[in-house]
């Protein structure tokens, strides 16, 4: 397979996964109606293991999922290596040694400090299936072998794969996840030329010109679900840059169908992972196995703002923040590759921080908050960059931090760059090891994109050993000093004397990455990429790839306790109606701000949510607390969760808490909608942990896919007389008593210590009372 490698982009973007690099580079049983209604199979079966499903993870009707496979019943995953939190590295296809480059092989990989391992990449390919490429020898994924590694022979494949594989038996713990996708590979793929065939990828398999392509989603779900069971994956991690409505979003190479379908991205994707989601649960069960189903996610404000509210996270087990690439040569503003906060001096964003109410949305922490507004802190994975980007002829700032420096050539800028602002001068040479090609003229692409190991070994003075393998002739001049941001909590290298300027992620910067996910809750630490980890040769008197990075972070995210694994800071309501809430009708790119969005609430269940009914819901605090509504719901904020009219060194709260009423004069009948419209600043990746009071008694929601509470038939309205559905005086019990002897099947009723009782489905011998919120038994209430 080829060195996929990025193209460049617009202002206000984040790369996608290894840009930089070399890429080019719920519990089932639950009858609930998720957020997109879809019919259930005729015989849904309980799933024994709902206890152990995540807060918010979206259970497939009527299968059951082995979630206590992989999940404790507290719904947190169960790591290994002595981890409370993730390390997921990526391991890529391309530093095989067949281009004379030093090697990161299954061998190199710290097998006993991380938790996941993203193979990177996998493509679709032109029949929409999950692909590696053809089955050939010169295939690093199936066919190679390598001197010194042995390939298990009872595989009928050899390559990464079969060495994952061998390496896992001695690593049980540690899940392997094939990554689909990537920069170069979103909208199309590497032929066995090494030429780039554009078929249009992830657009084409998730979209018609007119539409959402059910087929190709069905042909590429399927085709994933017998490619992890092939090769012995544990999951897929989707890696699709981008589907989002922002016009010059991800490659160049892909604008002439994502720029053309961008009404329709996003819409695909959600179907996609529904149809993803269903799958690997239904292999789960069949498998007695539990397929995880990540995602790569944006961390830019920019692009976040054309993904609508990101509807997905629902069905998926975690996502991994892309927070790097947050600048880069695609324009001229300097600022760091993975900034952790926001400072308030970054350039790029002072000219529109006047709409932004101040908030700066290109760093981690802007990020994390954006997803912790959908998820609880556990599911979200804070990225971090073995690499740098970076720089020369900076002018400006503070060694050149914060300073411009723009292509003097304008008219040579790469496709996607110097559109709005002025594309960057990139660093080049020796500055440049890890460099992208150039599709045109075969060159190398000026980005500062170097291995960490690199990095330091230009701090210490040392032109490395390998230098000639990546083509690069050229010496060092000046000397790099290394300085610390103590806002951002960033690293950078300054050479005065050629005025280059270099970010990436060292010893300090991880070490407070480290810290930061250790303390705000979160899952933990995705890499891009582990082969730009160190370690220092004393022999060759150089640093080579290693694992010091690595084991930093093993050393901090095994005594950093329990990670957060609920979605809302208030305590769940112990009763939860079938209430689903839709959003749509959202305007496009860079049109939807304000983002102006109407909501739907759909009523499930089998009473009215009468009028006066107040209606609250959490959003994140990557929006300042200003939401309005335009529907005359007197929506009032309960909590304000960051007041500061600015975010320099992170936002104070995880949420902001509204409030709305339902109309005196209006109801949303069982079965009936209630549409408004809410608009707010900051992209939000949704208002959840929805609470409705009906009659003084605060209910959840079914849309939320809460673990605790149970569902009733609806709300008691608290009126004289008005008796909520399944109450009545003590005594009145009028079902027949439950016998353990007794087979019951469903809309079988029974009573029993006091309160009545549905089933679901078969039963028999199973106790009322005992069988859990989503287990046979459903509370019809006292009796």
């Amino acid at each position: 397979m080829s060195d996929t490698r990025p193209r460049g982009g617009p202002a206000h973007r984040a790369r996608s996964l290894g840009a930089a690099l070399a890429t080019l580079a719920l519990a089932a049983g639950a009858l609930f109606t998720p957020a997109v209604a879809h019919a259930a199979p005729a015989e849904p079966v309980a799933s024994t293991d709902a206890e152990c499903r995540p807060d918010g993870l979206y259970p497939t009707p009527g299968v059951d999922v082995p979630y206590c496979d992989v999940y404790d019943t507290d719904g947190r995953e169960k790591l290994p290596n002595d981890l409370d939190r993730r390390v997921i590295g990526y391991f890529t296809s391309w530093r095989n040694g067949s281009n004379e480059q030093p090697e990161y092989l299954v061998d190199d990989i710290p097998w006993d400090r991380i938790s996941h391992i993203n193979y990177a990449f996998a493509h679709v390919g032109p029949d929409d299936r999950v692909s590696v490429g053809a089955d050939t020898p010169d295939n690093p994924a199936t066919g190679m072998t390598w001197e010194g590694l042995t390939p298990d022979p009872e595989l009928d494949y050899e390559g990464h794969f079969n060495l994952l594989n061998t390496f896992k038996k001695d690593h049980p713990g540690v899940k392997t996840l094939v990554a689909v996708g990537g920069w170069a590979e979103t909208g199309g793929y590497f032929g066995p030329d090494g030429e780039r065939v554009d078929s249009g990828g992830f657009y084409s398999m998730t979209t018609t010109s007119t539409g959402v392509n059910h087929a190709g989603i069905e042909t590429f779900a399927d085709s994933a679900v017998e490619f992890v069971r092939e090769y012995g994956f544990d999951g897929l991690d989707i890696d699709y840059e981008y589907a989002t409505s922002n016009n010059g979003a991800g490659s160049p190479d892909d604008f002439w169908i994502s720029d053309a379908r961008r009404g329709l991205l996003w819409e695909g994707y959600e179907e996609l992972m529904r149809v993803l989601r269903e799958k690997l649960d239904e292999a789960s069960a069949e498998d007695g196995t539990y397929y995880q189903l990540t995602a790569a996610v944006p961390a830019s404000g920019w692009l976040l703002r054309g993904q609508e509210v990101h509807q997905v996270v629902q069905y998926l087990d975690f996502v991994n923040m892309m927070s790097y690439d947050l600048h880069g040569t695609w324009n001229h503003f300097v600022g760091h590759n993975g900034a952790l906060y926001d400072s308030g001096l970054d350039p790029e964003l002072s000219a529109v921080y006047g709409a932004y109410n101040g908030i700066g949305y290109l760093n981690a922490d802007w990020a994390h908050h954006y997803f912790r507004g959908a998820m609880q802190a556990g599911r979200i994975n804070l990225g971090v960059p073995f690499y740098t980007r970076g720089w020369k002829d900076v002018q400006g700032g503070t060694d050149g931090l914060w300073g411009t420096s723009a292509l003097p050539d304008q008219t040579r800028c790469l496709p996607g760059t110097g559109v709005n602002t002025p594309c960057g001068n990139g660093a080049d040479g020796i500055d440049n090891l890890w460099h992208d090609s150039d599709p045109v003229t075969g060159g190398e692409i000026p980005a500062g994109a170097n291995p960490m190991w690199h990095v330091l070994n230009l701090e210490n003075g040392v032109v490395g050993d390998y230098v000639d393998d990546y083509g690069v002739d050229d010496g060092i001049v000046g000397t790099y000093e290394r300085h610390w941001d103590d806002v951002t909590k960033n690293e950078w290298w300054w050479n005065a004397e050629t005025r280059t300027f270099l970010s990436g992620d060292a010893d300090r910067t991880i070490q407070a990455k480290a810290d930061y996910v250790a303390d705000t809750g979160l899952g933990g630490i995705m890499i891009w990429e582990m082969a730009g980890d160190y370690d220092y040769d004393e022999d060759a008197g150089q640093y080579v790839m290693g694992d010091t990075l690595i084991t930093s972070l093993h050393e901090t995210l095994s005594d950093a306790g329990p990670y957060g694994a609920r979605k809302a800071e208030t305590e769940a309501p112990a009763e939860v109606l079938d209430v689903d809430v839709e959003f749509h009708e959202f305007a496009l790119g860079d049109n939807n701000y304000p983002i102006n969005p109407k909501v739907t609430i759909t009523n499930n269940s089998a009473a009215e949510i009468p009028g006066g009914s107040k209606i609250t819901f959490d959003y994140g605090t990557s929006a300042p607390g200003n939401m309005g509504d335009q529907s005359g719901l007197g929506l009032t904020h309960l909590q304000i969760g960051h007041s500061r009219s600015d975010n320099i060194g992170g936002l104070d709260g995880d949420f902001h808490r509204a409030r709305i009423t339902v109309p005196g004069w209006q109801s949303i009948p069982a079965g009936g909608t209630f549409t408004f419209n809410l608009n707010w600043r900051l992209p939000i990746a949704q208002p959840s942990n929805w609470r409705v009071e009906v009659g003084g008694t605060e209910y959840a929601i079914t849309y939320d896919h809460p673990r605790e509470g149970t569902v009733v038939d609806g709300p008691d309205d608290g009126g004289p007389g008005g008796e909520g559905p399944g109450d009545g005086e003590p005594g009145d019990c009028t079902a027949p008593a439950w016998n353990a002897q007794s087979v019951y099947t469903g809309g079988n009723r029974v009573s029993h210590d006091g309160r009545e009782y549905e089933a679901r489905w078969w039963t028999q011998g199973d106790q009322p009372g005992t069988t859990g919120e989503w287990g046979v038994w459903i509370d019809r209430g006292s009796c």
